[in-house]
């Protein structure tokens, strides 16, 4: 488990390994997913625009709101 400290301005420092598992690189940007039971999700965020193209291959023409969600998931996982 890693952890860093928060400063009084409340910044932290992500580790290196947290960097390179979110393959994040200066001027990228991060989403803070808060959980149920007080758990935070850090996932790296993409610009909606490198989301097309996700639901590719759907022969009809509607997606669910569970695709939708999927769809985006992938996104932010870098599928």
């Amino acid at each position: 488990m890693r952890e860093s400290t928060v400063t009084i301005k409340g910044q932290t420092t992500l580790p290196k390994d947290v960097r390179a598992a979110l393959q994040l690189h200066p001027g990228d940007r991060v989403r803070y997913m808060i959980l149920d039971g007080g758990e935070v999700r850090l996932v790296r965020s993409r610009p909606v625009t490198q989301l097309a193209g996700l639901l590719k291959g759907r022969t009809d023409r509607r997606a669910s709101l569970e695709d939708i969600d999927e769809a985006i998931a992938k996104g932010a996982a870098g599928e």
